[in-house]
């Protein structure tokens, strides 16, 4: 567990052993999301990969940790890394594990995700943006259930379920080359589809009591006019944008109460509903690096968040478009 938690801080995810450790908390008071977590639970106990798929913010991570803690290897580790959040050369080590002297650097053998999640389950955000050759070294895991370490020569079984989620229309991908058929046929045996927030609103306003009580706020409550903006908000960054909408209103309630003039700005007055004229004459007066962060953010957009697409499109290196991401 202990490596789990060093690898994963390095992912910037959370590892987890065990249903009791981090109880899965889902609101779904929507016919749609009961629906998910249903197929979830029947899905629970099967030993086939499982793909969830949904936008980016509907909660993928919260439904595997679900179907993690609805299956008989609750009590095993549940695993959890971000594909796109590391380069190439690293995701390889931290997937596989490495021998001692693999590479410069590596002092001492390490075990990788698969090892750690023996017995458990490995979630695999993002597996849209995993570079072909791993997808090779994935497919073997799953056909054989085999791994072999970085600079190795003999493998080794392993016992971990494999769960993916992705918010990329795989089957395309793979039309364009850009991900292996034959791993997509492997892992496409069991899908969950997790519906954006603006399709099940009877959870919008569950989730933001939810997120108060997540962050010690419990006692604080909405006004009718917070309520309403709330509800007619269409939310196209999903449950991760009202989570921030949230703690933006707690940190300026006032007496107990969250009022409508306490969320972000866009949930009062969006500013798509600017006159063109009206934006145009504000001055762009951002900062050299806020403006190349922004065009950067665009074309990820435009790609449909393939960090391997962009950074062709930009000229540099994937990993030097993951350092910008995170400046």
């Amino acid at each position: 567990m202990r490596r789990a938690q060093e690898i994963c801080s390095v992912c910037g995810l959370d590892p987890v052993v065990g249903s009791a450790s981090r109880p899965s908390r889902i609101v779904a008071q929507s016919a749609a999301m009961q629906a998910v977590l249903s197929r979830a639970h029947r899905f629970a106990d099967a030993s086939a990969p499982v793909v969830i798929l949904g936008e980016s913010g509907t909660g993928k991570e919260v439904v595997a940790r679900a179907l993690h803690g609805s299956s008989s290897r609750r009590d095993a580790p549940f695993v959890a890394v971000n594909v796109a959040a590391l380069p190439a050369e690293l995701l390889e080590s931290e997937l596989f594990g490495h021998a001692r002297g693999a590479f410069t650097g590596a002092a001492t053998a390490k075990q990788g995700l698969f090892e750690v999640a023996h017995g458990g389950t490995l979630f695999l955000d993002e597996v849209a943006e995993m570079p072909l050759p791993l997808q090779a070294k994935l497919l073997r895991v799953l056909q054989d259930g085999e791994i072999r370490r970085v600079g190795e020569t003999h493998s080794f079984g392993v016992d971990a379920r494999v769960v993916c989620a992705t918010h990329r229309d795989l089957a395309g991908l793979v039309e364009r080359g850009l991900f292996r058929e034959d791993l997509y046929y492997r892992l496409n045996v069991l899908r969950l589809r997790v519906p954006p927030l603006r399709a099940r609103p009877e959870d919008v306003l569950p989730l933001a009591r939810t997120f108060l009580a997540h962050e010690g706020k419990g006692q604080l409550a909405f006004t009718a006019a917070a309520k309403n903006a709330l509800a007619r908000h269409t939310w196209p960054g999903n449950v991760r944008e009202l989570s921030s909408a949230v703690k933006h209103g707690i940190a300026l309630a006032r007496d107990g109460v969250i009022d409508v003039e306490h969320l972000p700005e866009e949930l009062m007055t969006p500013r798509s509903s600017e006159p063109p004229a009206a934006r145009a004459a504000t001055p762009d007066l951002r900062t050299l690096a806020e403006v190349e962060r922004a065009h950067i953010l665009h074309v990820v957009e435009a790609c449909g968040g393939s960090q391997v697409e962009a950074a062709r499109l930009l000229g540099i290196g994937r990993s030097t478009l993951w350092r910008k991401l995170r400046e």
